[in-house]
């Protein structure tokens, strides 16, 4: 077996690249295959800032120019070496603008071997959108995206985007263009966004954060805050924390935290603009919350390329089931459990949102991943596996439920040193959910060791003698009746603890 035929990849894709030429920082990322949520084999960038004096000179800087190609000379072997066929390569304001652009494109093309696609600034604006509206199960509200040459604009509702526009705010122009002074930097923003007309149409919705300075924001605001979950999709705050926090960062308050020493030292120094130019965007607009995206301009250009039954896809679900493909005794098992429970949840009385019932369905697809672990750490490997990867379309509370449900599922009902953390970002709802559906999983893997075709012939019901002490039965038809035990019964009375029902089995 060669190595490109490992199990632990899908089969039937092959890996892709996209190469993204920035103003600030040039990216290569090669991911898995060009599906719906597409897993990253390697990611890596150079902070190569060829939009350094553009504003004064008009042309890129020769020394960033060197280096970008450089660069390029590297990230074209990786593609290689990744035996990537196929290699996207786009580039943004900066070589858009310069007089030298041009002749850069020319040669970075020769280099890769590949056709450069320069994006215009409406074409990246409407990249950004469709990578929120890739990575966001229902997008509603306003996409920024900051780069180092440009701040792209585009008003999203679902997978519906305005005709979106770009301005020249990019941290790396604006600080040159304010010559080092952030109360000019403010007022250079603040006089180009009050003709941005459809910003005042984000008033009480989400502002959607792209950019890799606003994303340093983000880490930067979660490690001063101790905020045990590190993923930036989806990190959300308040109108007001994020102004308190932004007013923070332009003054540049506890510099000598390690948190802002974890930041990049180029990225470091454009961080007091990108807060200017992200305040001032959120006076204009004034949103309910914030939402910062990992997801931006190379995943809606990759998105854009899918088949529209692709696109159509829930990507969260999609994620959790080519996980289960990949790591699960019985994939066909993790979708009988995803419907089985969605049966199950009304009888005990829950009636589950859109999204609660995703996040549900999920759960059971990823419930026996862990399965390979030692059976002491199965729950913790799931737990620990759900809660960091890199899944996209879930809320960090959702992520919480769905790591939760699924430690509750091996380790038992009650809460520990391991759930502490994700206790405190799922909703009390969430939480009350993962025990529920938790408590369901251990009762039914008990009867399917793992496999298909028996848990579809389960149900739970209310009892059917009018006269029972009993809320709701667990009816198992008589071929299963062999299955019964001690322990069984010992899951579904911790099932009936929790529920405050009572419960018990009834074979027919």
């Amino acid at each position: 077996m060669v190595e490109s035929e490992a199990q632990g990849r899908l089969p039937g894709i092959e890996p892709v690249s996209i190469i993204d030429i920035g103003s600030n920082s040039i990216r290569l990322v090669i991911y898995e295959g060009l599906n719906r949520a597409p897993a990253v084999l390697f990611n890596e960038k150079v902070m190569c800032g060829l939009g350094k004096g553009l504003a004064q000179t008009g042309s890129m800087d020769e020394e960033s120019v060197a280096r970008a190609l450089a660069a390029l000379h590297r990230f074209k072997a990786l593609s290689d070496q990744a035996r990537a066929r196929t290699v996207y390569v786009i580039a943004t304001a900066a070589a858009r603008e310069a007089k030298n652009g041009p002749e850069f494109i020319e040669k970075a093309q020769i280099i890769l071997g590949r056709h450069i696609r320069l994006l215009s600034g409406e074409e990246e604006a409407k990249f950004s959108a469709l990578g929120i509206i890739s990575g966001y199960y229902d997008a509603d509200g306003i996409c920024g995206d900051l780069g180092g040459g440009s701040l792209e604009l585009i008003d999203i509702r679902g997978k519906a985007y305005s005709s979106g526009l770009t301005t020249p705010l990019g941290s790396l122009r604006l600080s040159e263009q304010a010559d080092g002074s952030l109360s000019k930097a403010a007022n250079i923003a603040r006089k180009t966004l009050r003709s941005v007309d459809f910003l005042k149409d984000g008033n009480g919705r989400t502002f959607y954060a792209v950019g890799g300075t606003w994303r340093s924001i983000a880490k930067l605001h979660m490690q001063l805050r101790n905020y045990p979950l590190h993923m930036v999709q989806d990190y959300r705050l308040g109108l007001d924390e994020t102004l308190i926090f932004l007013e923070d960062v332009i003054r540049g308050k506890d510099q000598k935290d390690p948190a802002w020493q974890a930041i990049t030292r180029s990225r470091r120094s454009l961080l007091p603009y990108g807060a200017v130019a992200m305040r001032e965007v959120l006076a204009e607009m004034r949103p309910a919350r914030i939402s910062f995206s990992v997801q931006g301009v190379r995943e809606g250009y990759l998105y854009s390329l899918l088949p529209e039954s692709i696109r159509k896809q829930d990507p969260l679900l999609s994620a959790a089931g080519e996980l289960a493909v990949l790591r699960a005794r019985s994939p066909e098992h993790a979708r009988e459990l995803a419907d089985w429970t969605g049966q199950m949840m009304p009888v005990f009385g829950i009636r589950e949102t859109v999204e609660e019932g995703r996040y549900r369905q999920a759960a059971c697809l990823l419930a026996d991943i862990s399965w390979r672990a030692h059976p002491d750490y199965r729950g913790l490997q799931a737990l620990n596996i759900i809660a960091h990867s890199s899944f996209i379309g879930i809320t960090h509370p959702g992520r919480a439920y769905i790591a939760l449900a699924n430690y509750y599922r091996f380790e038992g009902l009650n809460d520990d040193s391991a759930t502490g953390e994700l206790t405190s970002i799922a909703t009390p709802r969430l939480l009350e959910l993962a025990k529920l559906l938790g408590g369901l999983l251990r009762v039914v893997y008990l009867f399917s060791a793992s496999m298909p075709g028996v848990v579809r012939n389960l149900r739970f019901e209310p009892a059917a003698a009018p006269e029972s002490a009993t809320d709701l039965e667990l009816v198992v038809p008589a071929a299963y009746r062999e299955f019964a035990g001690e322990r069984i019964e010992g899951r579904l009375q911790q099932l009936a603890k929790l529920t405050g029902r009572k419960l018990a089995f009834r074979f027919e």
